[in-house]
């Protein structure tokens, strides 16, 4: 025998319904809102404490993005940090002057001057990665493996959604 089709919600279970995921929705936002800031700064300081008095942060997030951007332009080294031409190619010169990029000649176009990593800045981005790791490895170190878990599928989605 069939059975008889379920009857549509009614409107207010619909109402409800939506609210209770739009508060849902409000609370994450939330969240992310107070704990992004959060462990941004704990990696900031991290990476502060292993950057060193000679490099900046914004020294060491360029060198970061030239290392993973290999042949990038000062434009598209300007539009990463957020900031004007004339200030990423000022970053970018003092990375050269201490020998942690280099200009190459582009052969196609004498104007443009392509960004490289040296081999003394892939050697100081692993050092302050290394010391960075260990630091938030430290931290993290008073969770359980249920907890661990759990924050490595919250960053999978974040990483997956933002």
């Amino acid at each position: 025998m069939a059975r008889a089709p379920s009857p549509p919600p009614d409107r207010t279970t619909l109402e409800r319904g939506r609210s209770v995921q739009d508060a849902a929705l409000d609370d994450c936002a939330a969240a992310v809102l107070d704990t992004v800031p959060a462990a941004m700064d704990a990696l900031r300081h991290a990476m502060r404490r292993h950057v060193g008095e000679e490099m900046s942060v914004p020294q060491f997030r360029s060198l970061n993005f030239v290392s993973k951007h290999a042949g990038c332009s000062i434009g598209g080294l300007a539009a990463f940090l957020g900031v004007t031409m004339p200030t990423a190619s000022s970053m970018a010169e003092r990375l050269v002057r201490t020998g942690l990029i280099e200009t190459r000649a582009d052969a196609a176009d004498r104007r443009r001057s392509p960004l490289h990593i040296t081999v003394a800045g892939e050697a100081q981005l692993r050092r302050i990665r290394s010391g960075t790791h260990d630091d938030l490895a430290r931290a993290l170190a008073v969770c359980n493996p249920e907890e661990l878990a759990t924050l490595q599928a919250g960053l999978q989605l974040i990483r997956r959604v933002l």
